[in-house]
């Protein structure tokens, strides 16, 4: 099992990441995303809304692995997600449905309110069990793969922000604002040039041979593995 942890802080406040977080797809930054859709949605009693979505996403395998080693390179992700507007925090967990005996991560991610604007928290356990010598450079190789397309999520999500903040410059109804962002998305992406989406960023020390100790917010929110 190889472990990932890493936070980074946005300038903007909890709502304005929170929603940039939800629309990030499609974005140019997410090709290896074909769809996204929501299954199941529900407010609780105490206020919070609970999303689920299901995700296809696909992917390439390394030139090193034995042919036949999935039966296709797609993947289908479960994400289910918590979004309290009382406390400003929304819970994130998503995996991979299929192929779990060659690879499965499990990913969370955590965004919080800050005086200093939004802070997330991503950690992932990538996790293989395929055996035949091959199961640490399988893990090595999806840590690796999942490290990449962190920076490339936060590149979507920032570009998600760009289009927010435009979007509010402009006056419309409330009912029309998301479908506005989603309408306007291709042109407005290939006006934002790369040196826009520089955010500040506070990179945690990683670890990636093992998990932490308890009493993460993975364990309080999500319970044990």
């Amino acid at each position: 099992m190889r472990f990932f942890s890493q936070s980074f802080l946005y300038d903007d406040p909890w709502s304005i990441v929170s929603l940039a977080f939800f629309l990030r797809y499609p974005n140019p930054y997410a090709a290896h995303v074909v769809s996204c859709d929501v299954v199941d949605r529900q407010h609780t009693e105490s206020g919070t809304l609970l999303t689920t979505r299901l995700i296809l996403k696909r992917g390439a395998l390394p030139r090193w692995a034995p042919k036949g080693i999935v039966s296709r390179a797609e993947t289908w992700i479960v994400e289910e997600s918590e979004v309290d507007p009382y406390g400003k925090v929304v819970k994130c967990r998503t995996k991979n449905l299929d192929h779990v005996k060659v690879m499965q991560i499990v990913e969370t991610q955590l965004f919080e309110q800050t005086p200093n604007g939004t802070l997330q928290t991503t950690e992932a356990y990538v996790t293989s069990k395929f055996g035949w010598g091959l199961t640490r450079r399988i893990e090595n190789h999806g840590l690796s793969r999942f490290k990449a397309h962190v920076q490339r999520s936060r590149q979507g999500v920032s570009l998600m922000l760009d289009l927010i903040r435009q979007a509010r410059l402009q006056p419309m109804t409330l009912g029309s604002y998301t479908s506005h962002l989603h309408s306007d998305r291709t042109s407005l992406t290939s006006s934002v040039s790369a040196s826009s989406l520089d955010v500040n960023e506070n990179t945690c020390p990683e670890d990636h041979t093992s998990p932490p100790q308890s009493g993460r917010w993975y364990d309080r929110f999500w319970g044990g593995r």
